[in-house]
């Protein structure tokens, strides 16, 4: 629904197929499985252990002398599969998925959208002609009242149709005919008469005139998935590498650029014999004659400004060349963060699940949304981070891994040594313990 919300000014209107837009929403599913599936392990992994434990299935295990590590072995299997399976969808399904979004939605929206006479208004998606008409039949392909403006010599309101009535009519899948009846046409000749300084007019008219329009700009065109594969959202891991070497060469030779260009421009002032003998400004000046003090000035100034200028372009250019390498390093990160997250997100639900002792979709979908909030709130700010330059990509990128991994080995510990987690009276012991040494060393007793 996002989607479709972010996108909808681009799909209404456009006369698409159907197909055209489940294949759009096939590939859109695809970018949102980073999403779906750390969320699904991690409910399902509450689900199913809190569903053994209010079952008293785990107490039944624990009776056997079968330990909760154990028990969770065979979901650990599964949840290494399923994250080695999450590492080949994001490098090599994922980047074919984006591809194919990313031109489709190109070509939607670069489409014309379908033709709408809408009565009293002009329409213009016929490119060189604005028509309007004044009413529409009943069957939709009657008109009324027609004005047409045509612009096809690219010299203004130089010729206007009028009819009385009108009919659409398509002939094949490329061309429009529009049938006029009872009309007029309005032109305006080019010889200008310099003698009586007026431009020529002539007016006809008509029983039946036939325009016939060009509609094939009106069907999508499918573009060249090549020329979007350049995308850093569109590659695979090698793929990512090979660009990445190569931007960063890129990036380290407009730094040599910028300091030898401005290594040249300083050259004489470093090797004239003045830079040494000379300290201060004023004396400078006292090396040249009075008349020359305001010259010398005035081009200082002017290299000065241009060195200025010179070097916030380049330093502007050196921080986008960087931004695009972070993106880059970014995607490479995903592709493994989205592993990491399935694995992290499982030892956080299955412990979880154990101690709560509750299944269904209750209790364990309020867990679950907690805890997806939390990681995915870290994930996008420390992203953002990293694409400012505030982190480096690998602080911003692994952040709620980071912080994740803590909490999940510390559920895995409490669920694994059954101590009571959300009790608390757990919590309360060493403090009632400190309380019952200070009483019995107070005075009174």
């Amino acid at each position: 629904m996002q989607f479709l919300w972010k996108y909808i000014d681009d799909l209404v209107g456009k006369g698409l197929e159907w197909i055209v837009i489940a294949e759009l929403m096939f590939y859109a599913s695809a970018s949102l499985v980073s999403l779906a599936l750390p969320l699904s392990i991690l409910i399902s992994s509450i689900m199913t252990m809190g569903s053994m434990g209010e079952h008293y299935e785990l107490v039944a295990l624990r009776s056997a002398g079968i330990s909760i590590r154990r028990v969770m072995q065979p979901l650990i299997v599964f949840s290494l599969l399923t994250s080695i399976l999450a590492f080949y969808f994001s490098n090599n399904l994922l980047p074919i998925a984006n591809l194919k979004m990313g031109t489709l939605l190109y070509d939607i929206r670069h489409k014309k959208p379908t033709m709408d006479l809408r009565p009293g208004v002009f329409y213009k998606g016929i490119d060189n002609y604005a028509i309007r008409v004044g009413s529409k039949g009943d069957d939709e392909v009657s008109l009324y009242d027609v004005l047409i403006y045509d612009h096809t010599q690219n010299k203004g309101n130089n010729k206007v149709i009028m009819a009385d009535s009108g009919r659409m009519e398509f002939e094949g899948d490329r061309y429009l005919l529009l049938s006029l009846f009872s009309g007029k046409s309005y032109e305006q000749q080019d010889n200008r008469s310099r003698a009586e300084k007026t431009y020529p007019h002539m007016r006809s008219r008509f029983d039946k005139e036939i325009i016939r329009f060009d509609m094939s700009e009106f069907s999508m065109r499918r573009s060249n998935e090549e020329i979007f594969k350049d995308n850093y959202k569109m590659q695979s891991l090698g793929q990512l590498a090979s660009n990445i070497d190569t931007l960063e060469l890129n990036l380290e030779e407009r730094k040599v650029n910028f300091y030898e260009n401005l290594r040249k421009n300083f050259k004489a002032l470093s090797s004239n014999e003045i830079s040494d003998s000379v300290q201060t400004y004023s004396s400078v000046l006292e090396l040249f004659p009075l008349p020359q003090h305001a010259q010398v000035v005035e081009a200082a100034l002017n290299m000065a400004r241009s060195t200025r200028s010179y070097t916030i372009s380049a330093k502007d250019d050196v921080a986008a060349r960087s931004t695009r390498v972070n993106r880059y390093w970014i995607e490479v990160h995903r592709k493994f963060t989205l592993s990491i997250a399935c694995l992290i997100l499982f030892f956080i639900g299955a412990p979880l699940g154990a101690i709560i002792r509750k299944g269904g979709l209750g209790l364990p979908t309020v867990f679950s949304i907690v805890f997806f909030l939390i990681y995915y709130l870290l994930s996008i700010t420390g992203e953002k981070f990293a694409k400012e330059g505030v982190w480096t990509v690998f602080e911003g990128m692994w952040l709620s891994s980071f912080i994740l991994l803590p909490v999940g080995l510390f559920l895995t510990y409490k669920a694994t040594t059954d101590s009571k987690l959300f009790e608390w009276e757990a919590y309360l012991k060493p403090f009632k313990f400190i309380a019952s040494l200070v009483k019995r060393k107070s005075p009174d007793q």
